[in-house]
């Protein structure tokens, strides 16, 4: 299998990571309320590895550059 090694700044992966949490909420949101069976199972697999592929970039993230990068908060202080 082939695989695929990025170079980050912080910023970049924060970006990555709040990109595919928004997507996630919005493939739920799809899941709970379509009334196409297909569009639903479509969905559900897709939502089951981009979950993966989440949860790997957020690990190696984190790792990199702490906890913080998957705050996406822009609440001024």
């Amino acid at each position: 299998m082939k695989s695929l090694t990025l170079d980050l700044t912080r910023w970049q992966a924060q970006r990555i990571l709040e990109a595919l949490t928004e997507l996630d909420a919005r493939w739920v949101d799809i899941c709970q309320t379509s009334t196409d069976e297909d569009e639903v199972a479509d969905y559900g697999n897709d939502l089951i590895e981009l979950r993966m592929t989440l949860e790997s970039v957020k690990e190696q993230a984190i790792a990199a550059f702490g906890p913080g990068v998957a705050n996406f908060d822009r609440t001024p202080l």
